[in-house]
């Protein structure tokens, strides 16, 4: 048995659940996300809520600072202003050289609150201040909205009215006690949802994984389990088993292209053999010319063998454009003549790009299997078409029945009628000529009769 390869068993020695795993990678980045959205919404809810008790705090104080400028312009200013009882608020009138005019009682016998007013064209401004009122060292924050108003003697004067922003701090400190502790629990919630879900999504790709693991050369034709959902992993697991299929299948081509040139060879070299013991036993009676088509035929097969391990590879030979009736032309006249006459039919150029040998090698093994098969002549046509070049080789024999006209592209594949390994060949020359015409991008085959009709379509002047 083959050992397993070093990728699988260092696969078997991987961490269950390695940093870069996908299961981890996809808890860590929902996570990450999560968390980062749990802290942007706290801070958005604080800054909203925050906005909202600002914005009130400073429309009640400018409320109250707009009803004392009011007041000072009538005449009718007190030097003590009164605020709501149980609030937190202040109010001062200073002139423009410093002096306090009026002040509610927290801020009585102290000098000018703040030192800001509205600029020209704005009617009030307002800033955050902290304040100490009572004994003690805490400071309390407000917000202090500044008014312009008009004294008794004409002179302007600045309001101040300020409002406590001891409520929204506290609201701030209350929502912000009440999240802290239950953000880091939905992340943790969505941390084990995530690796939870995942791994169950995961399940399938492990199975899979631990399937294919397991397969070897010798045991193609097991098969990843498909899991009944229809997702990504369904379709990874019914290509995987595709793809397996086309390799169970390349792998019992292989071997019983190898069973058959096997047999195929052992004739010849048998009869080779015997040959070589007559030579040596009995010299006088050697027979030079069945010896030499014993090694000729051995050739054949050997050549015959090693093209087909070139196209099985992919091998691409050298392409270029080349007339194919020229080709076709050169090709004819070479051959020697043959059991009955080759008639070749073009009009025309039919220019393709392809290799010249290859091409010839094609003709070369269909008029050989029309040779065999003819009663009295073979035709070659070769013509230019839309949709590309057509070379055709017609004999007037017996013709392919249907049912066996993919049958005989098949490797070392003989008719009943062809039997005789004199007459047959070596059942490759088909397989060849097919291979290559799809190594160029196109297509070989047989059609109905009269007689024998093999049919070659190549791309028009193509790179393929």
């Amino acid at each position: 048995m083959s050992r397993p390869s070093r990728p699988l068993r260092d696969a078997a020695r991987t961490p269950r659940f390695p940093l870069g795993s996908v299961r981890v990678k996809t808890t860590l980045g929902a996570v990450a996300v999560v968390t980062v959205a749990l802290l942007a919404a706290c801070a958005g809810l604080l800054g909203v809520i925050r906005h909202g008790l600002v914005g009130s705090a400073e429309r009640t104080a400018l409320a109250r600072a707009e009803a004392v400028a009011a007041v000072t312009g009538q005449g009718r200013l007190v030097e003590r202003l009164a605020v709501p009882d149980g609030e937190d608020s202040l109010l001062q009138v200073v002139t423009d050289d410093g002096r306090v005019l009026a002040a509610s009682d927290n801020l009585a016998g102290r000098g000018p609150v703040a030192s800001f007013a509205p600029t020209s064209g704005h009617p009030s401004a307002a800033r955050d201040l902290s304040l100490v009122l009572r004994p003690g060292p805490a400071a309390h924050p407000f917000r202090l909205v500044a008014v312009r108003a008009t004294g008794i003697d004409a002179r302007g004067v600045t309001v101040y009215a300020g409002t406590s922003l001891e409520t929204a701090e506290y609201t701030q400190r209350l929502i912000l006690a009440a999240m802290a502790p239950g953000i880091p629990l939905l992340v943790l919630l969505v941390a084990a949802v995530t690796w939870h879900s995942t791994g169950r999504a995961l399940r399938p790709v492990e199975a899979i994984r631990a399937e294919v693991a397991e397969i070897t050369e010798r045991d193609l034709g097991r098969r990843v389990p498909v899991p009944a959902s229809r997702d990504e992993v369904a379709r990874l697991s019914l290509t995987m088993n595709a793809t397996l299929d086309r390799l169970e299948e390349s792998m019992d081509r292989q071997r019983r292209f190898v069973a058959d040139a096997s047999h195929e060879l052992r004739n010849p070299i048998a009869a080779l053999r015997a040959h070589v013991e007559v030579a040596i036993a009995h010299p006088r009676l050697l027979d030079g010319p069945d010896l030499l088509d014993d090694v000729v035929r051995v050739q054949q097969l050997a050549d015959d063998l090693l093209l087909l391990a070139r196209l099985d590879a992919g091998q691409r030979p050298d392409r270029t454009l080349l007339d194919l009736a020229d080709t076709v032309r050169g090709t004819v006249a070479r051959r020697p003549s043959g059991r009955v006459p080759v008639t070749v039919e073009a009009c025309g150029p039919a220019v393709v790009r392809g290799n010249r040998g290859q091409l010839a090698r094609v003709l070369d093994n269909l008029l050989d299997n029309a040779q065999r098969h003819a009663r009295t002549g073979i035709t070659v046509s070769v013509a230019a078409k839309p949709d590309g070049v057509v070379l055709e080789v017609r004999d007037d024999g017996a013709g392919v029945p249907e049912a066996d006209r993919e049958r005989i592209f098949t490797r070392f594949t003989r008719l009943d009628a062809s039997r005789s390994r004199d007459a047959g060949g070596t059942g490759l020359g088909l397989a060849i000529a097919q291979d290559v015409a799809a190594a160029h991008g196109g297509t070989l085959s047989a059609g109905a009769g009269p007689g024998g009709r093999f049919t070659l379509r190549l791309p028009a002047d193509s790179a393929v």
